[in-house]
């Protein structure tokens, strides 16, 4: 079956808060999708200091998520993935958008990010909707061979017109 066959059997995806009872499958998402994942921990943390947490769900499972702080006009996305078995299907654009409405509607004036420089396609997806880059971490990210920098990226949030 093609991709857009596949696309076109599934049912519609929707956004929804995550919940506690939602972090067994995040992370089993973040164990896929990154060699370096989030622990539980972590997961727990953020929903406990009640950091805004989106699920992207589709067929009664969790397909893709996004975690981001606010605070003084700002906010930071910490974290935004899409389920390896169902990239490149617009659900992390998805995921952006909602991120970038609910950081607009709760007051943030700009957005944060940090990527790793090897991940092309995340870096292609915040450039394309408006981010640039501003500056570097060293050293920010684990890697296999040491540390990896980090990309730090910002969009400015206009008011609507």
């Amino acid at each position: 079956m093609s991709a857009l066959a596949a696309d076109a059997a599934a049912g519609p995806v929707a956004l929804r808060p995550m919940r506690e009872a939602d972090l067994e499958a995040i992370l089993a998402i973040e164990l896929r999708a990154y060699p370096f994942p989030w622990t539980l921990g972590i997961f727990r943390d953020c929903l406990r200091a009640d950091y805004p947490s989106w699920v992207l769900h589709q067929d009664g499972r969790i397909v893709g998520y996004f975690l981001m702080s606010l605070a003084a006009g700002e906010a930071h996305l910490l974290n935004l993935c899409v389920a390896p078995e169902v990239q490149g299907r617009g659900y992390g654009r998805k995921l952006l958008h909602a991120m970038l409405h609910l950081a607009r509607g709760r007051g943030a004036e700009r957005v944060f990010l940090e990527v790793r420089p090897s991940n092309a396609g995340a870096i292609a997806l915040y450039f394309n909707e408006g981010f640039n880059e501003i500056g570097r971490r060293p050293r920010y990210y684990p890697a296999p061979d040491g540390r990896e920098d980090a990309l730090v990226m910002a969009i400015e949030l206009l008011p609507p017109v």
